[in-house]
């Protein structure tokens, strides 16, 4: 008992980017200048949506949980990420190895439902408007979004707890720059069948009911499109959920390359590339793709900087 007591593993060595050289310094300075750029447009977007009466709608009430999300996930990843580049490599404890898997898992899992959320809401828009205020009420709106972070805290709570109950000896090693599931499950030395059987269980639902939610709202959304006559109402109605889509096809994208159809283990470094995108150049994406086609967004923002005196209107 006592020389397994001493083999077992109390830190992890994350690997991080290897060994960059004379780039580390280089790439410090880029991934922390679009680090600085995703969580300043993604509080500013919190901070305009409050703020400004205009853009205090469903769509952008949802928008900003959204953004919340980001902020969360990238505040979590990316600061020890730019740390590994800096040293190379670091040690991270166990305990908040898996305290950084679970607080990556509940933005990234709140985010799938607030997209379902957000297209629901589109297809109300467009298929009922007569009835978009009744349905899509205050009470309705927050009951939504608290429903969709509740399922993000609650949903990978069980993963964590058995994640908790496994135990690593002798080999410790994670060549990548957070701690993920895959990489935790194969330094195991003890059964992980029942982690993996919780972690099938639990993805399920989480991946599959937000985009059957998606798919069948814009399948709704699609047909009711194609039924206005005018072509000028039809790029209207589509102008109103087209940001939303491409963030689906992007965000569904990068998941999906990397935890669905992930590359092999001599493809590690295409998997951090991946992972690279997916956790900081995504949250940098989602509110430029707002701001940058959407009327209301560039009114507001219009409104608050000529409020706050930065510049005049020439």
């Amino acid at each position: 008992m006592d020389g397994k007591n001493q083999s077992m593993v109390t830190e992890f060595l994350l690997l991080g980017f290897g060994n960059l050289h004379n780039l580390r310094i280089v790439i410090f300075i880029f991934f922390l200048i679009i680090h600085i750029m995703a969580l300043t447009s993604n509080i500013f977007v919190v901070v305009l949506v409050g703020v400004t009466q205009s853009l205090h709608s469903p769509m952008y009430f949802f928008l900003s949980q959204l953004s919340l999300s980001e902020i969360l996930f990238t505040s979590n990843i990316v600061p020890n990420m730019l740390w590994l580049i800096l040293v190379g490599e670091g040690r991270l404890p166990v305990s908040r190895c898996l305290s950084q898997f679970y607080l990556l898992s509940v933005p990234s899992i709140a985010q799938c439902f607030v997209l379902a959320a957000m297209s629901f809401d589109r297809n109300v828009a467009i298929c009922r408007p007569l009835h978009y205020v009744s349905i899509m009420t205050f009470t309705h709106q927050l009951w939504m979004v608290t429903s969709c972070w509740l399922l993000g805290f609650t949903f990978p709570l069980s993963v964590y707890v058995f994640l908790s109950k496994l135990e690593f000896c002798c080999l410790n090693v994670i060549n990548h720059f957070f701690c993920d599931i895959a990489p935790l499950l194969r330094l195991s030395c003890s059964s992980t069948s029942s982690v993996q059987l919780v972690t099938a269980v639990v993805s399920f639902p989480v991946l599959l009911i937000p985009f059957i939610i998606i798919i069948v709202t814009y399948i709704s959304i699609i047909r009711t499109i194609l039924k206005i006559s005018s072509s000028t109402g039809r790029h209207k109605a589509f102008s109103t959920c087209s940001s939303h889509l491409i963030v689906v096809c992007v965000y569904y994208g990068t998941l999906s390359s990397i935890y669905i159809f992930p590359p092999r283990d001599n493809s590690i470094n295409l998997n951090k590339g991946m992972s690279v995108l997916y956790t900081l150049v995504t949250p940098l994406f989602n509110p430029l793709i707002y701001s940058l086609r959407n009327q209301d967004i560039k009114c507001a923002i219009w409104k608050y900087f000529k409020t706050l005196k930065l510049w005049e209107k020439p």
